[in-house]
């Protein structure tokens, strides 16, 4: 079992920005790639990034490209979400999920990932 905790989280006007970070427990964190998910009300679930167990490999989705950055530090068991230049349209509850396996094929697909946080609140105030 992997646990996930997420922080970072909160009020930001236009422009601004923020770092989330999401701590994993119970088995090896390097086995696991990771991504961030998020969720507006009323909406399903996107994908946002992933990176794979080295941090060699990243993706992002299309309408982060260029203002996210993902990363991860192995000995701290922590995978990052860097967030610039946030938009209104960027509020959400931010989910961090880990998998043992990276692959761009399916690397947004939500139920290819087995473990995930509580989640974490990110609100853009215009």
């Amino acid at each position: 079992q992997v646990q996930l905790v997420e922080s970072g989280g909160g009020l930001v006007q236009a422009g601004g920005s923020l770092r989330l970070s999401c701590v994993a427990s119970g088995r090896t964190f390097s086995d696991y790639a990771m991504a961030w998910f998020r969720q507006a009300p009323g909406k399903e679930r996107e994908f946002v990034a992933a990176i794979s167990w080295s941090g060699g490999s990243t993706h992002y989705a299309d309408s982060v490209k260029g203002r996210f950055t993902i990363s991860r530090d192995n000995a701290k068991n922590t995978v990052y979400l860097q967030m610039n230049s946030l938009k209104p349209e960027d509020t959400a509850g931010y989910y961090c999920a880990g998998r043992l396996y990276y692959s761009d094929y399916d690397v947004g697909l939500s139920t290819s990932y087995d473990y995930w946080g509580q989640g974490t609140q990110v609100t853009v105030s215009s």
